[in-house]
């Protein structure tokens, strides 16, 4: 047996019964997590703009777009909801990959479960499982055999065509085909482009989630594809440790709407100036020693939120003026504000070889901020919050940020009810049921 055989295997053997309490109870946490940002997603400018695309050129009536409610064909509605996913750069993410495996999955599952007559909360969650343990093991795959650092949508695609090809019942030739073909025609993005000119293409993930479910449909048709990269491991391990080692625990999770590679700075920040009981008005300087890639986040004025999201000292200026750095900060007007820009203009970066060397196991930062009176502050190493395996949110902090999230969109009733049904999501008898709560 291949290593591409065994995954297969795994992704056909899984049951839902089968998996371990802490897993089960893992994957309510980032269902919760990654549809807080597709909901709060879909309120951006490129949430609209691809509702439009996906209804204009994409049209059918297979799958539901959220939240407008806008039908569209399944490969439609999971192009605009894979934007909407990434829009915000709050979904979890996994730290040795550099990428955000919830956001490729959800919307090619929400696709796959409105295209069967019935999928339950279970089914639901174990191919929600599936797509986080195969994407997890692409994405070091894609990255050991490749140079470039290539975005999300790479090997995303594969890991939505495992797991849509669950929900759809495909059978072992077909699931190989499935994934081979998602493989071949996945969005090969060089990620540090989107860096340099940040763009609404973000992490190749809306793409990358259309490419999966149009694989798995075309390959259900007969269309064949490559051998899947499980067959192209370096290490074995990562393919034989499948239903053994769990990677979807040691995710880490995003309290702030901006880049991960910029949160260090922002807990730093945060850290020294509540310690010692700064204000803004105070500070003269900040400095900012962290590793190559994060220094490589603009300190330019953004003018639009993909450029305040890929940003260093604008999320850092942002949370010392509001506290927070969520959909208002990063949304005209406020990526405009004077007080916040003129903050960020006093942020320099510096490279540090010792968290150079560190990345990317761990994203370290050290803030230093200077006062107006002559005295200076340091965070000492600092990583972001939410971060594996010390840090993590309790069920009771991502419950919080689901609110703060979604309650300008759906508002606090309808939250609530979003809350419960996904605590209790395995025993959901229809999906849909939950899709049209999420609907406006």
């Amino acid at each position: 047996m291949n290593f591409t055989e065994y995954a297969i295997k795994f992704i056909l053997e899984i049951d839902w019964c089968d998996l371990p309490a802490e897993v089960q109870h893992q994957s309510k946490r980032c269902l919760m997590d990654t549809m807080g940002a597709l909901l709060a997603g879909s309120k951006t400018p490129v949430g609209a703009i691809m509702s439009r695309v996906a209804t204009e050129q994409f049209s059918g009536n297979q799958a539901t777009i959220l939240v407008d409610g806008k039908q569209a064909s399944a490969s439609g509605a999971a192009l605009a909801n894979g934007f909407s996913c990434n829009a915000l750069d709050i979904d979890d993410g996994y730290r040795m990959i550099k990428g955000h495996p919830g956001a490729c999955i959800l919307p090619v599952i929400l696709a796959a479960s409105e295209m069967v007559s019935s999928c339950s909360g279970s089914q639901f969650l174990t191919a929600l499982i599936i797509g986080y343990e195969l994407g997890i093991r692409a994405g070091l795959i894609r990255h050991a055999l490749y140079q470039t650092y290539h975005s999300s949508g790479s090997w995303g695609a594969v890991s939505g065509a495992a797991a849509a090809g669950k929900i759809l019942g495909l059978n072992a030739k077909t699931l190989y085909h499935a994934m081979g073909t998602a493989e071949y025609h996945a969005p090969i993005a060089p990620m540090m482009k989107g860096i340099a000119t940040p763009s609404m293409g973000k992490d190749s993930i809306g793409w990358g989630a259309m490419v999966a479910i149009t694989s798995v449909l075309m390959a259900g048709d007969g269309f064949t594809g490559i051998q899947p990269l499980f067959s192209d491991t370096p290490h074995r391990e990562w393919i034989k440790n499948l239903g053994q080692r769990y990677e979807i625990m040691n995710l880490y999770f995003k309290p702030y709407t901006a880049c991960r590679w910029a949160q260090p700075a922002v807990a730093g920040a945060l850290k020294i100036t509540r310690k010692n009981l700064i204000l803004p008005q105070d500070i003269s300087r900040i400095c900012v020693r962290t590793f190559k890639a994060a220094t490589e986040l603009s300190c330019r004025h953004p003018e639009n939120t993909e450029e305040a999201q890929y940003n260093l000292a604008f999320p850092v200026a942002a949370v010392l003026i509001d506290g927070e750095v969520g959909p208002r900060q990063i949304l005209p007007p406020r990526i405009h504000n004077s007080q916040i820009l003129n903050l960020a203009d006093k942020l320099e970066t510096e490279i540090s070889t010792d968290f150079e060397q560190m990345f990317p196991q761990k994203a370290c930062a050290e803030v230093i901020i200077y006062t107006k009176n002559d005295k200076h502050f340091s965070s000492g190493r600092i990583e972001a919050k939410w971060e594996p395996p010390d840090s993590l949110p309790t069920d009771d902090e991502l419950e919080k940020k689901f609110h703060w999230l979604i309650e300008p969109v759906l508002g606090r009733q309808r939250t609530r009810r979003l809350v419960s049904m996904i605590w209790e999501f395995e025993k959901l008898e229809q999906v849909k049921d939950f899709i049209v709560c999420c609907v406006a």
